[in-house]
């Protein structure tokens, strides 16, 4: 996947909260886009009931989502995504939601956008249940479509033991030209312990950002 362009990529990437982009995906996403790809972040959640409020506390449970709101726009602002969608969905409730509802508003996306790819988690193996119903939801919309007529979808999977089950990635996107948009979108979410205690306090040297943070990793979902 190396040295190409990737202008007549369309590419939807659908995740459950605010955040998701940033460590599995922001790198690949600003190649793409670096390349000439368009790029629609379809966010069903701002992720209101995390339980994370900033190191130290800064929000609260009624001001997080309007944070995690404007977290997220800036996120999408240093990766360089030029669509981004807010679904309004409730967070930790969508293994719950009405799948004819769900799936209604990710087929409505695929309508309109017609996607050459699409990203989200592969279901059953990304930890959260609102990783696994979003991934869910999305490979079941996508299997309705002709076999012919589908995009591409690549999957981020990282439970414990996935490889057992799934096998290797079959995807793996050298991003160290574009850890300066990764990581902008890391610190973009401030109010998330995760991001702070990866480059908060203790000052990442350049190395360590390239070790941890310059390859993504994606399975190819093979539908049946």
């Amino acid at each position: 996947m190396e040295n190409k362009t990737y202008k007549n990529e369309r590419i939807l990437v659908v995740y459950p909260h605010p955040d998701d982009e940033a460590f599995s995906v922001a790198g690949t996403l600003a190649k793409y886009i670096d390349g000439g790809a368009f790029v629609t972040y379809a966010c069903l959640t701002l992720g209101e009931m995390g339980r994370n409020m900033g190191i130290p506390p800064f929000a609260n449970r009624v001001t997080l989502p309007a944070i995690r709101k404007k977290e997220l726009e800036e996120s999408a602002q240093a990766i360089g995504i030029q669509d981004l969608r807010m679904l309004g969905f409730h967070d930790k409730m969508i293994e719950f939601e009405d799948p004819y509802l769900l799936d209604t508003r990710i087929m409505t996306l695929l309508e309109e956008l017609n996607p050459t790819l699409v990203i989200t988690f592969y279901p059953g193996y990304s930890v959260h249940p609102d990783h696994d119903a979003t991934g869910a939801a999305v490979i079941r919309t996508i299997s309705r479509i002709p076999a012919e007529k589908r995009p591409n979808v690549y999957c981020v999977a990282f439970s414990k033991n996935h490889e057992q089950a799934i096998g290797k990635a079959d995807v793996i996107v050298d991003v160290t030209e574009f850890l300066e948009q990764k990581m902008g979108s890391i610190q973009a979410h401030r109010s998330q312990f995760q991001a702070a205690e990866l480059v908060g306090n203790k000052k990442l040297s350049d190395k360590e950002i390239q070790n941890r943070f310059g390859k993504e990793t994606f399975w190819t979902y093979r539908f049946e």
